[in-house]
């Protein structure tokens, strides 16, 4: 079977989603996005005051993302991309674009009309503790640890119908890679 066109590195802030997302496009020989490089300056500035981002906050930058993936996948890119992608609309959004922040339908894809990428979601999942750990180690990024359990509070864990795999971010690297190219053979 065919590799997805797009693969969505998802999780809270602090989960691996870049680190997992970059050496996987590297593994694979894939474009490697990372969606934080494509946030407005106003949603920098919100997060940076430690306010929590907003679905009117994300959902152009949802938007946008969808449409550069779709540049990518229409001219035989491949694309890993590292997103939050919190909630089962957003990761809708990213699949089929503006037309989904709209859409009361269940499954995507179900309207004619949009465009619709190929999507595996793999999802980094880890506890507060765990996560809040990592956060505090880290430096120099926009997204303060003080907004993480608004992070989990957003959070939708991806379920059927969608298409995913569920990694602990307690698994190391070296395991998430080759787990998660066996796996897209799979899907």
């Amino acid at each position: 079977m065919e590799p997805p066109g797009v693969v969505l590195v998802m999780g809270v802030s602090g989960s691996g989603k870049s680190t997992v997302g970059s050496l996987l496009a590297a593994e694979l020989g894939w474009k490697f996005y990372d969606a934080d490089d494509y946030h407005p300056e106003e949603n920098r500035k919100k997060m940076g005051k430690g306010i929590p981002l907003n679905d009117q906050d994300r959902i152009p930058w949802l938007c946008n993302l969808h449409d550069i993936l779709l540049r990518k996948v229409s001219s035989g890119q491949s694309v890993v991309l590292a997103c939050s992608a919190l909630k089962k609309m957003y990761r809708n959004i990213l699949m089929r674009g503006e037309g989904a922040a709209t859409q009361n339908s269940e499954e995507p894809g179900e309207k004619e009309g949009f465009p619709k990428l190929k999507l595996l979601v793999v999802y980094l999942n880890g506890s507060f503790e765990v996560i809040s750990g990592r956060l505090a180690k880290r430096k120099g990024h926009f997204m303060p640890p003080e907004l993480l359990q608004s992070q989990f509070d957003t959070l939708e864990p991806p379920s059927a119908p969608e298409n995913f795999l569920a990694l602990s971010v307690e698994r190391s690297v070296s395991e998430m890679i080759p787990f998660i190219v066996d796996n897209m053979k799979m899907k």
